[in-house]
C-alpha cells in the first residue's frame, strides 16, 4: 500500500504545481476508485473567484459526476495539504472512505491539526485519515510557492515607493 499511497500523492503534487504556476496556492488532489483516478482537482480560487474552488471541492465533484452518485464509498483521496473545516465537511457527507494527506496544516486544518471533523463519532460517518504521505515534498512546495510570493510583494512594494518618490506631489 505505501507504493500506491506515493504513487497517488505524486499525482497529487502535479496537480499542486499546476494550481501554483497559475498562481493559486499549490494544493493538489485525487480521488481513487478501484485503483483509477476518477477526480482530480486544484486550487482554483483565484482563477474562478470562488471559495468553493479548493482542490478537494472540486475533485469531489468530479468523482461524483464519474460514479454517478454523490456517494464516494469506496474511494480514497490524495491531497497535497490537510483539508479545512468546508472540504472536510464535504469528506463527512460524500461518505468518503479515506482520506491520505501529504503536509499538515496547523492553521487551519480540520483533519487533526486544529480539528478533526473527519473522525468526530457525533457525525453518521467517520473517514479513515493517514498522514504524512511524501510530507517533505508537498511541505517544500507550498513554502517555495509562499517565498517567491513574498518576493515578488517586495519587489513590487521597492518599486512602487521608488516610482512615487520622484513624483512632483502638485500633480
Amino acid at each position: 500500500m505505501k507504493e500506491t499511497n506515493t504513487y497517488y500523492m505524486k499525482k497529487a503534487l502535479l496537480l499542486a504545481k499546476k494550481a501554483a504556476a497559475i498562481g493559486e496556492v499549490p494544493i493538489g488532489c485525487v480521488i481513487v476508485h478501484e485503483d483509477r483516478i476518477i477526480g482530480r482537482g486544484y486550487n482554483k480560487r483565484n482563477k474562478n473567484k470562488t471559495t468553493l474552488a479548493h482542490a478537494e471541492m472540486i475533485a469531489i465533484q468530479k468523482a461524483s459526476r464519474a460514479l454517478g452518485d454523490w456517494r464516494l464509498e469506496g474511494c480514497i483521496m490524495y491531497v497535497t495539504l490537510e483539508p479545512c473545516q468546508m472540504c472536510s465537511g464535504a469528506l463527512v457527507q460524500s461518505r468518503i472512505d479515506k482520506v491520505v494527506i501529504g503536509a499538515m496544516n496547523q492553521k487551519a486544518g480540520c483533519a487533526g491539526s486544529v480539528l478533526n471533523l473527519l473522525q468526530m463519532k457525533e457525525f453518521n460517518h467517520q473517514v479513515e485519515l493517514e498522514t504524512g504521505v511524501l510530507q517533505e515534498e508537498c511541505t517544500k512546495v507550498l513554502q517555495d510557492f509562499f517565498s517567491q510570493l513574498r518576493t515578488r510583494n517586495r519587489i513590487e512594494k521597492q518599486l512602487y515607493r521608488e516610482e512615487t518618490e520622484h513624483e512632483d506631489p502638485r500633480n
